[in-house]
C-alpha cells in the first residue's frame, strides 16, 4: 500500500530508519524532510524534497502526517513553526522521548491531533518494536495511518494510557542496549576462559543474534525455550544457578527497568 505525502522533522538515525522504510512502501517523492544538516539526508537525495527549515516547505504542501523526529530539547523552537503547515486532517506523530502529548499540543497551537510513539533501534533493519499512544482528537483514520507508518519498520502496538510509555521506554526503547551488553559480557567471559579474541566476539554475537531469531520464530515462550536448553545437572543448569540466585540477574533487571521508567517520568515532567 502506497503512502500519502509526509513531512519529516529530523533525519537522524531513527528518522532516517523510518524514512528508509517509508520509501520502500511507496512514499511520494514530493514528501518533505526538514533537516538543517544536509549530510544527514544525503542518502535520500532525489527521493524526497529536503529543506533546512520549515520556512522552506513549499506553499500549499499539505502532509497527511508530520513526523516529529527531532531531538526533544529542540522541540520548543522546532514545533511552533509547524502548526501552520497542518491541514484539517493532519496528524502529528512524535518519536521524541519525554515529550508529552499535552506539551506538544501546546507548542503546536493547542488543537493538533498528536500521537506519541516510542520506537527502538532495530527499526534500522525493519525489526523494530514501537508502542504508541493516541492523544485527544486523533481519528480512527489518523491512527490507522500511524499504524501503517510504524509497521514499515517492524511491529507496533498501542497503549491506552500515556503513562505506560514510560515503561515501554525502559523495556523496549532501552532493550537493545541491554541485549548488546549481554553480547559484551559473553565476549568478555569467553576471553576470561582462554578463548581467542576473534572467536569470542564472533561466538557471542552469533549466539545472541541466533537466540533472538529462534525466539522470534518459536511459538514457545522464553521460559520454555530456556528450559529446552537446560539439561538436568548439566553445564547450563550450573550457570543459571548463578545468574538466577537471589539478588542476581532477574532482580537486577527489575531494578534497572524501574530506574529507567522513573527517569522517563522525570524527563516527561
Amino acid at each position: 500500500m502506497s503512502l500519502p505525502p509526509l513531512l519529516l522533522l529530523g533525519c537522524g538515525k531513527m528518522g532516517g530508519a523510518l524514512l528508509s522504510g517509508w520509501l520502500e512502501q511507496g512514499l511520494p517523492p514530493h514528501s518533505v524532510v526538514v533537516e538543517p544538516h544536509a549530510p544527514a539526508v544525503a542518502a535520500f537525495a532525489g527521493r524526497v524534497r529536503h529543506v533546512p527549515s520549515p520556512a522552506g516547505v513549499p506553499a500549499g504542501f499539505a502532509p497527511a502526517a508530520v513526523i516529529l523526529a527531532t531531538k526533544p530539547q529542540e522541540a520548543p523552537a522546532a514545533l511552533p513553526p509547524l502548526a501552520g503547515l497542518a491541514g484539517p486532517g493532519t496528524v502529528f506523530l512524535s518519536i521524541m522521548a519525554g515529550r508529552s502529548v499535552a506539551g506538544m499540543n501546546a507548542l503546536l497551537g493547542g488543537r493538533a491531533a498528536v500521537v506519541r510513539a516510542m520506537p527502538n533501534t532495530p527499526a534500522a533493519v525493519r525489526q523494530g518494536f514501537t508502542a504508541a499512544f493516541a492523544g485527544p482528537g486523533v481519528t480512527p483514520q489518523q491512527r490507522a495511518l500511524c499504524d501503517q507508518l510504524l509497521a514499515a519498520v517492524g511491529e507496533s502496538a498501542w497503549v491506552e494510557e500515556e503513562g505506560q510509555l514510560d515503561a515501554v521506554t525502559a523495556v523496549s526503547g532501552g532493550g537493545p542496549a541491554y541485549v548488546f551488553l549481554l553480547a559484551e559480557v559473553l565476549e568478555q567471559a569467553a576471553l576470561s576462559q582462554g578463548l581467542p579474541a576473534a572467536l569470542a566476539r564472533r561466538m557471542a554475537r552469533a549466539t545472541v543474534a541466533g537466540s533472538g531469531a529462534l525466539l522470534a520464530a518459536s511459538a514457545e515462550d522464553a521460559a520454555q525455550l530456556r528450559r529446552n536448553v537446560t539439561s538436568p545437572k548439566g553445564t547450563t543448569e550450573r550457570a543459571l544457578a548463578v545468574l538466577m540466585r537471589e539478588g542476581a540477574w532477574p532482580a537486577l533487571m527489575e531494578e534497572a527497568i524501574a530506574a529507567a521508567t522513573a527517569r522517563s517520568r522525570e524527563l516527561a515532567g
